[in-house]
């Protein structure tokens, strides 16, 4: 499979997706959301998001992935997160 060989690095990725501060405002932006509202979604803590938009800090793993899905098809996962 092609992700097991990205995994072993057989296969370069076609395409990344950085998250970095810039990226993550950016998503946030494009989706309308506070601050506030865009970290009650993702389930992290107000401060959390203020330090990845700020660069202090950088989402990892589940967040990280999260992030991801949420860029790749906001309207299904903001659909499945909404309560």
């Amino acid at each position: 499979m092609q992700a097991d060989e990205i995994l072993r690095g057989i296969r370069a990725p076609s395409r990344k997706f950085q998250v970095d501060a810039t990226s993550i405002k950016a998503l946030r932006a494009s989706l309308e959301l506070s601050q506030a509202k865009f970290a009650a979604l993702l389930s992290v803590d107000l401060g959390t998001l203020r330090n990845w938009e700020q660069g202090r800090r950088e989402p990892t793993g589940p967040a990280k992935a999260l992030l991801r899905a949420i860029r790749n098809d906001p309207k299904a996962v903001l659909s499945a997160l909404a309560v």
